[in-house]
């Protein structure tokens, strides 16, 4: 008897991007093993919110690859026996003052240009589509449902593995990675060794998200992912208190770093970096947040955190004061300088791969990086030139 398994290629990372990258491969007809160290959705992707969204993405690349993936979600959603809960919503991004409107109405000019369809509202229409919201607000940027959905991630990350298992995709949970070992002449990926014994493979898939630069050195690379925290707030089942997915335009400040625009805010809130978001989940339970920190791998949720959002939070809907939180938490997202993630072959490692570094963005961009990473292996062109997401450019 041996301990040691032999694969076409090994995916590690079993959260949305890892098991979405498995499913297209075993598909594609790979002999495919998915390493993770926790459980199934154990990292980043239970610690998320769960709207696919363009509308917090810039013009170009980054919008094109979110509504790309939003349209595939709704064929797999047909396709897949297991329901990740996928529901079509609109979004609204909310906008406090007229400089925000003229701000985020050039954002909308920019998008629509592009084709996506978006549009402002004034606050009337604002108050029409959603009653229980600040009547002392601007407007906002509306994005309609076919640009904007829910899934559960939880059930997502599951129903990725439940699907790929069809294809003979096999798992490893609770898998701890020691060693990845290269050949000595071509420095090509050759094996893993492991708790459960030395898988051989020719090809392995980094998607370990935040937690990606660990397994890069492994084999001495280092990949530029830092990990960002973010924070939501669970109520109680209440009724409906909102219609659609609600964002501030202080989230794509938040965001981004490079968008020269302030909000009048309190010092608590600045500091927390708070941009309030707001969307209810198939149980009638808000999910309130949230906010962009760097405070390495903690994920211990910071009472003042929370204070902050609740303040940003009742700015925007007054009558969550008489709502109970019930439990917070908090987790990291992978954050690249540059704001795309990395989804390419490693010209240094032979059969070495990475999908990861999707920031907030690795629900919603889950199914289209696995679209891509499978065609990517087999060696096909992708749909349009993600050459942007290269790890090379970081060279």
């Amino acid at each position: 008897m041996t301990n040691e398994k032999y694969y076409d290629i090994v995916v590690i990372g079993a959260g949305a991007i890892g098991t979405s990258v498995a499913y297209h491969l075993a598909k594609e007809g790979y002999k495919t093993a998915l390493l993770e160290r926790g459980d199934i959705a154990s990292g980043s992707s239970s610690h998320c919110d769960a709207v696919a969204v363009i509308c917090d993405k810039l013009p170009g690349l980054d919008t094109k690859m979110g509504q790309a993936s939003i349209d595939y979600f709704g064929k797999l959603a047909k396709e897949f026996d297991y329901d990740f809960e996928y529901t079509p919503k609109g979004c609204l991004y909310v906008c406090e003052t007229e400089p925000e409107f003229t701000a985020a109405s050039k954002y909308c000019e920019a998008q629509q240009k592009d084709g996506y369809k978006m549009r402002m509202i004034d606050s009337r229409e604002l108050s029409e589509m959603e009653p229980h919201i600040s009547k002392d607000l601007y407007g906002a940027l509306y994005t309609p449902p076919e640009s904007s959905v829910a899934v559960n991630p939880y059930r997502l990350c599951f129903a990725f593995t439940y699907e790929a298992e069809k294809f003979g995709l096999e798992k490893y949970t609770y898998c701890k990675i020691t060693k990845i070992n290269l050949n000595d002449k071509t420095n090509a990926v050759e094996s893993l060794e492991t708790n459960y014994g030395t898988i051989h493979t020719k090809r392995i898939v980094n998607c370990a998200g935040a937690w990606a630069p660990f397994v890069g050195k492994l084999t001495g690379l280092s990949i530029p992912i830092e990990p960002r925290k973010g924070t939501n707030l669970v109520s109680e089942q209440t009724p409906r208190l909102c219609n659609n997915k609600i964002m501030e335009y202080g989230y794509m400040m938040s965001k981004f770093d490079s968008i020269n625009f302030k909000r009048k805010v309190s010092k608590l809130v600045e500091d927390q970096n708070i941009a309030f978001n707001l969307e209810y989940t198939n149980s009638n339970n808000l999910l309130v947040g949230g906010n962009r920190l760097f405070r390495g791998y903690d994920i211990r949720t910071e009472i003042e955190t929370v204070k902050a959002i609740c303040e940003r939070a009742m700015r925007f809907f007054p009558e969550l004061a008489n709502i109970k939180c019930i439990r917070t938490y908090s987790g990291v997202r992978p954050f690249v300088k540059d704001h795309l993630p990395i989804v390419s072959d490693v010209d240094s490692i032979p059969g070495y791969y990475i999908a990861a570094g999707h920031e907030g963005d690795g629900i919603c961009l889950s199914p289209i990086t696995g679209k891509f990473m499978a065609e990517i292996v087999a060696g096909r062109p992708t749909d349009f030139d993600i050459s942007k997401l290269d790890f090379k450019r970081f060279a």
